[in-house]
């Protein structure tokens, strides 16, 4: 999708289309604002690029998002070390949603042709379940 500001809602509402499709709707709201955050920093880093966003469920009972941009690692140490606070302040909320589902996020070089940078969060779908309910919060995930 274009880097543009719109991309984070259109990213939204297609992890939310695609859970729903495979029934897994008790995910939406921890991968919807995980998408928002992954999509938003991709466009802020690397406005006017191309942004891909890849979504997975994996056998391990984890959701994984991964948001890849163009935005190409820096070769001054400098520069990259710049560029890697910039991403991580871009990411601060990213970081609480992770943090409160138990989940781990992290971002590299990408493995694509075209370079840039993957960003990826792997939620675990008892911390993802739980995401937003004051009252699973409260009894560490628990409902009941």
């Amino acid at each position: 999708m274009p880097g543009e500001a719109a991309s984070a809602q259109i990213g939204r509402s297609a992890v939310r289309a695609a859970l729903h499709a495979y029934g897994l709707d008790p995910l939406v709201p921890a991968a919807v604002q995980v998408a928002g955050e992954l999509l938003a920093a991709g466009w802020h880093l690397d406005p006017g690029g191309s942004l891909y966003l890849n979504l997975r469920y994996r056998e391990d009972d984890r959701l994984r998002l991964t948001v890849y941009d163009g935005h190409a690692a820096h070769d001054h140490p400098r520069l990259a070390a710049h560029c890697e606070a910039r991403r991580r302040a871009a990411l601060r909320l990213l970081r609480v949603v992770v943090r409160e589902c138990g989940g781990e996020w992290g971002f590299g070089e990408s493995r694509e042709p075209g370079g840039g940078t993957r960003t990826w969060v792997s939620l675990p779908r008892a911390g993802a379940l739980g995401y937003g309910d004051p009252v699973a919060a409260r009894s560490g995930g628990r409902r009941g």
